[in-house]
């Protein structure tokens, strides 16, 4: 199975069985994102450098400008889509099977997590899996430690408080904050 296949089919139904062939295409990618993040992680690059080897991770989705502080974690790395000057702390780890869209501008703070995929509740089915884009606005800002769970759309300008667990769509221009996040505030 191809990246394409893959994501096409996971738009038509985002059920991922165990064992399966999307399953299989899974483990070989994320074969492939672990020698390039090791590459990205493990030595001294520049900022060109570091986009690079981001951009052959994410086949092309670098986005201009970014800007990446080693080390970073993918458990697949093709489904990243990154706007322009979009900025990645270190220690930040992307599940991003179901799609993650980050917006022009972006800050993603040091730890953060973004994960697109959960397996099921039933025990005899645990290795199953279901997926959900995450959707990060423009300008948006992720404090420390912060998780963003499956199928959450963050609204441009938000702020995430260090540490949150986003669980739930965040409208645009607030200030979220706690586990599960709330908001805080509207900014504007």
């Amino acid at each position: 199975m191809q990246r394409e296949q893959f994501i096409a089919a996971l738009a038509a139904d985002p059920y991922i069985p165990a064992g399966s062939e999307m399953h299989m295409h899974m483990h070989e990618a994320a074969a492939r994102a672990q020698a390039i993040t090791h590459e990205l992680n493990c030595g001294i690059h520049t900022q060109e450098e570091r986009a690079e080897i981001f951009g052959r991770l994410t086949c092309g989705g670098a986005g201009e400008g970014l800007v990446i502080f080693p080390p970073f974690y993918a458990d697949y790395g093709m489904n990243i889509h990154l706007g322009k000057n979009v900025f990645i702390n270190a220690g930040c780890c992307f599940q991003d099977h179901g799609g993650i869209y980050i917006g022009d501008n972006a800050l993603i703070g040091h730890c953060a997590v973004i994960a697109t995929l959960n397996h099921g509740a039933d025990p005899g089915r645990r290795a199953d899996m279901t997926v959900a884009p995450v959707r990060i606005g423009r300008g948006v800002w992720l404090g420390a430690r912060v998780t963003v769970l499956p199928g959450v759309t963050i609204g441009d300008g938000a702020i995430i408080a260090a540490g949150a667990v986003v669980n739930r769509d965040i409208p645009a221009g607030v200030l979220a904050a706690g586990v599960p996040a709330k908001v805080v505030k509207k900014l504007t």
